[in-house]
């Protein structure tokens, strides 16, 4: 070992290059035909082992340039044998200061850090990246779809989405498919497809329990004498007595625009079972559906709920938009008109605010109570003086979000516009896909 660091000249084709947390070499030619014209002119790090080989602690790319160049020697400073962790490190802190790394290397590099038991605490204190940024690193490289991700040139934040829907292939094409087309709507689609599952496995534990219970699931069910399967609150048993749940012997399962399952009882095969319809049908001049829906009629219902369903999803994307709009330094820019706007030409809405909804916007802590009026905003600005305007802000984009209604795509207003547009001005992509046009 060396007690001082030495300068020799060696030749890079007898050096051996570890494997550096920086994969892509970009070995360019430019790159190549300046070594090869001018030399290495900085010196590359490496350390001599017992067995005499010199391996490249820091260096990597200039090494590989100078065989590529058929350079015969190269300055080369040897110094001690650093341990594996430090080696990394180092190497991590250098890149990240000349901006090297592409973030597939920087999260291969935590991962690497974190075999070998350095903990996202002591990675983030010794590399100068904030914690969370290294958690988020390593779960994205602890799913193999992450780690993919990372490795096709997707963002951390892409890829760390993308971890979510690990053994979902039919979602991670689909979101494969919205960064390849259109990746201004990622967050959207994620969203839509968070939303999605939950509601699947909703569904599928609501089946699960009815089924266990020996209980039936049919698609459709009536109030009249011509529907197949009649709804326990319009049927009467054979002593003319109103029917109930104990009657029933299987479940139409209705889902709403939320995605939330609820399961109705139902008779299946009622007259042979000497139930009787409890009501007669009676039209009054309308057009009252008669019958099971056709396709159609199914076709367009459920075009109906995924509008729905996919504003729902564009809410939480929108109000975590303002959230993190809220939590920079600096209040965004023409918020001073946007707020004065508000209260003079939709005063109603602003007033109207979801103070709930308001305090999550600006990052106020919610802590929930059942007191008549309670309003967590209002505790927020009386508990401090500091960033009014991020309240004030957070204040009227709740009133706005309380306009904002399941089926507002149908004929969106002059005070949608107004609110919506000034969020994209901001840098919001409004729009939910799935056929819902933007409101905006």
């Amino acid at each position: 070992m060396n007690a001082t660091p030495t300068l020799e000249m060696l030749d890079p084709a007898t050096l051996t290059v570890d494997v550096n947390v920086r994969k892509d070499a970009a070995l360019t030619a430019d790159f190549i035909a300046s070594i090869k014209e001018h030399g290495v002119m900085e010196p590359v790090i490496a350390h001599r082992k017992d067995d005499g080989t010199v391996h490249v602690l820091m260096g990597q790319r200039r090494t590989r340039a100078a065989v590529e160049a058929e350079r015969p020697l190269i300055p080369v400073l040897i110094i001690d044998s650093p341990e594996e962790a430090v080696r990394i490190v180092t190497q991590v802190v250098e890149n990240i200061q000349r901006a090297e790394l592409t973030e597939a290397d920087e999260a291969d590099a935590y991962h690497q850090l974190s075999l070998i038991g350095v903990s996202a605490a002591a990675i983030a204190k010794k590399t100068g990246r904030t914690k969370d940024k290294v958690e988020n690193a390593l779960k994205a490289k602890a799913s193999t779809t992450g780690t993919k991700a990372l490795e096709s040139g997707y963002t951390l934040d892409m890829a760390l989405v993308m971890a979510e829907f690990e053994g979902d292939q039919d979602a991670v094409d689909e979101l494969e498919s919205v960064i390849r087309d259109e990746p201004q709507y990622f967050d959207h689609i994620a969203q839509k497809l968070r939303d999605d599952r939950e509601s699947k496995a909703q569904l599928a534990a609501l089946i699960e329990k009815l089924i266990a219970q020996g209980k039936a699931i049919v698609e459709d069910a009536g109030h009249y004498a011509d529907e197949e399967n009649l709804y326990v609150s319009a049927a009467k048993r054979a002593d003319g007595e109103p029917a109930t749940d104990e009657d029933a012997n299987a479940y139409v399962i209705s889902t709403n625009y939320r995605g939330e399952h609820r399961a109705e009882p139902v008779i299946s095969d009622w007259k042979e079972l000497g139930f009787t319809p409890k009501y007669e049908r009676y039209d009054g001049g309308t057009q009252a559906q008669k019958g099971p829906m056709t396709e159609e009629q199914k076709a367009e219902r459920k075009t109906l709920i995924a509008n729905n369903k996919a504003m729902e999803s564009a809410t939480k994307v929108r109000r975590e938009f303002v959230k993190t709009l809220l939590a920079r330094k600096q209040a965004p820019k023409g918020w001073q008109y946007f707020t004065v706007h508000a209260i003079t030409h939709h005063s109603e809405t602003a007033s109207g605010y979801d103070g709930k909804v308001a305090a999550e916007m600006v990052g106020a802590k919610v802590e929930e109570a059942n007191r008549w009026g309670w309003n967590p905003l209002r505790d927020h600005v009386a508990k401090t003086e500091a960033r009014p305007e991020f309240s004030l802000i957070a204040l009227v984009c709740a009133g706005y979000e309380k306009t904002i209604a399941k089926d507002s795509w149908r004929s969106p207003s002059r005070t949608h516009r107004d609110y919506l547009n000034q969020l994209v001005t901001w840098g919001y992509v409004d729009r939910t896909k799935a056929g819902v046009s933007s409101l905006a």
